[in-house]
């Protein structure tokens, strides 16, 4: 933390930003009154702490895993035939904080970084030298659609048991919570812990089951949710089963997501159009409406021509800005300049005009004019003079 004081003549800002550190600092906005003395006040400007670290590097041990099979596979890296102790889950050693443990690393300057997943996990033990951002994802943080917010490949399909990193085929908001301690207050416990990791759009808990179902607005959020609530509890002693959940069969729910996806391609949509444009569409512009009733009327007095006459494209249409293109085409070339023509240029604009072609030939009358006027001559292909004793030599010949 660093304090400094500063000298201001007047206090019109109600709060002031720092570019550099990216703290909001809120000072007192009551003027004083004009008494002629400069006024003295003291601005704290907090700049922004470092990630904390949250296990310490000493107790973190790289012990294989235990062998449960008989091969063991690189890649997932355990060993096959052990998924028989996944039934058996125990609850996560750490847990994240956002509150406490988030703050810049070395990530935050470089564009394009992921997420860190163990810091989601509550088990990063590299703090500001991580090289991830340690923090939740935000509207502005983009991610392909073929990775998650970690950085991780995305797969064709979800798995059997619908955990992993998930699909790249749809766009998944929702997360299943499992194994939830029942109790009268489980949509506001539900609601308290998850809504840490992001916002919430819609939250579905089916008191009867334990069971919930949480909808990100943004996907990345989903994402960090899921790996950092899996293994977790709320309230009670419970360990969560978090997994990806499944496509709502519901009519109603697949007609709000269509509906979202209509929304946002109408909001890239109306970011690409100019802004007068889309005030002329919405009717906010009144000048705009004024402008196009004068325009579409084409000098005839009480008419307003419709939208597909007024924006019509081609050589026909009526409003010359949708002929403007075509009527290039037709345009004569400019002189370059006014000068004397050169001899040569007058002999040719002197010469005569070809004959146009005559209906029913194969060849037009400019071609056969051309044919008669040209001066073929075929000249005879030398003979060459033999040489050597095989000359008069007839393989074929009866006195062989």
């Amino acid at each position: 933390m660093a304090d400094e004081t500063a000298q201001i003549e007047t206090a019109p800002a109600a709060e002031q930003i720092d570019n550099e550190a990216g703290a909001l600092v809120t000072t007192n906005s009551e003027v004083a009154p004009p008494t002629g003395k400069k006024v003295v006040k003291k601005i704290i400007r907090k700049k922004r702490r470092p990630a904390r670290v949250q296990v310490d590097p000493d107790t973190i041990s790289s012990e294989p895993p235990p062998q449960t099979g008989t091969i063991y596979n690189i890649y997932y890296n355990k060993w096959a035939g052990g998924d028989k102790d996944q039934l058996v889950q125990t609850k996560s050693k750490g847990r994240c904080n956002v509150a406490k443990d988030s703050g810049y690393t070395e990530a935050d300057g470089t564009t394009g970084s992921y997420f860190c997943l163990m810091f989601a996990r509550g088990l990063c033990s590299r703090g500001p030298s991580c090289s991830k951002l340690h923090r939740i994802p935000g509207v502005f943080d983009i991610v392909p659609p073929n990775v998650d917010c970690f950085g991780r490949d995305k797969f064709s399909g979800y798995r059997d048991d619908m955990g992993g990193v998930g699909s790249f085929m749809r766009q998944n908001r929702t997360i299943y919570i499992g194994r939830i301690h029942v109790t009268d207050d489980i949509e506001e416990v539900v609601a308290r812990h998850f809504a840490e990791w992001g916002q919430i759009e819609r939250t579905r808990v089916l008191n009867s089951r334990g069971v919930a179902f949480v909808t990100y607005t943004n996907e990345a959020n989903a994402e960090f949710a899921k790996e950092a609530m899996a293994h977790q509890s709320l309230d009670h002693d419970e360990i969560l089963n978090v997994r990806w959940a499944t496509a709502d069969p519901n009519p109603m729910a697949q007609a709000r997501e269509a509906r979202r996806i209509e929304e946002q391609a109408a909001e890239a949509v109306r970011r690409a159009l100019p802004a007068e444009f889309i005030a002329e569409i919405e009717g906010k512009d009144p000048e705009a409406r004024k402008r196009r009733k004068i325009e579409s009327s084409y000098g005839l007095e009480g008419y307003e021509a419709p939208d597909e006459v007024h924006f019509a494209r081609g050589a026909q249409a009526v409003n010359p800005h949708g002929r403007q293109e075509l009527e290039l085409e037709y345009q004569e070339p400019l002189a370059i300049e006014d000068g004397p023509v050169p001899e040569a240029n007058e002999q040719m604009l002197e010469a005569p005009v070809p004959a146009p072609r005559e209906s029913g030939g194969i060849l037009s009358g400019n071609t056969i004019a051309a044919l008669n006027k040209a001066k073929i001559s075929i000249a005879a292909k030398p003979k060459t003079a033999s040489s050597g004793p095989l000359v008069a030599y007839d393989s074929g010949s009866d006195d062989e």
